[in-house]
């Protein structure tokens, strides 16, 4: 069954959409690349965001972080499968739409934090997640990042998890949506 978190965003269809994909094979796509990737994107989109009028600079700051802290999010918890990416700029909002595979109990640990990051202040919780990070250094999983991205940056996000067969990898749909100033 089908089970979803937030705020939908999908991307609309424009002249400056960009599709990537990213396929299993020899050439490892590791998180450590994602870096690379968003810097890429961020600049691409900060050159058409110029041409619409805003600020260049904070555009491709803006979308890096977005692009860099959800692909790393998809490459790191991922199970083998494609990671697909749809980015686009329309009338001053850029959207972002990831698509790759988790293992069923991946999607269960990710669905049950952002059962309370999507029924909270994101800005309260951020500051109880950095307090009990602080505390133990060693914990992980706290979803900072997304937090940050909503509290921050004001990111509209969703998350679509599909099952497929029984067993077998979920698949997960995360959209995010970032006006520009």
């Amino acid at each position: 069954m089908q089970q979803s978190f937030g705020t939908p965003a999908t991307p609309a269809p424009s002249a400056s959409q960009m599709t990537l994909r990213f396929f299993d094979g020899p050439l490892a796509l590791d998180w450590m690349h994602c870096g690379a990737l968003a810097k890429y994107i961020g600049e691409h989109y900060a050159g058409l965001a110029e041409g619409h009028g805003l600020d260049p600079v904070d555009a491709g700051h803006s979308i890096n972080y977005l692009v860099n802290e959800l692909m790393e999010n998809a490459v790191k918890f991922r199970a083998p499968g494609t990671v697909e990416l749809q980015a686009s700029l329309v009338d001053g909002s850029f959207t972002l739409r990831l698509s790759n595979f988790i293992e069923p109990g991946t999607a269960a640990k990710f669905g049950a934090l952002l059962e309370e990051i999507t029924s909270r202040d994101p800005g309260d919780l951020m500051i109880e997640r950095i307090e009990a990070n602080a505390a133990d250094p060693d914990s992980g999983g706290s979803g900072l990042g997304v937090l940050t991205l909503m509290s921050d940056y004001g990111v509209q996000l969703s998350w679509t998890f599909s099952p497929q067969d029984t067993g077998q990898a979920v698949r997960l749909e995360t959209h995010a949506a970032l006006a520009l100033a």
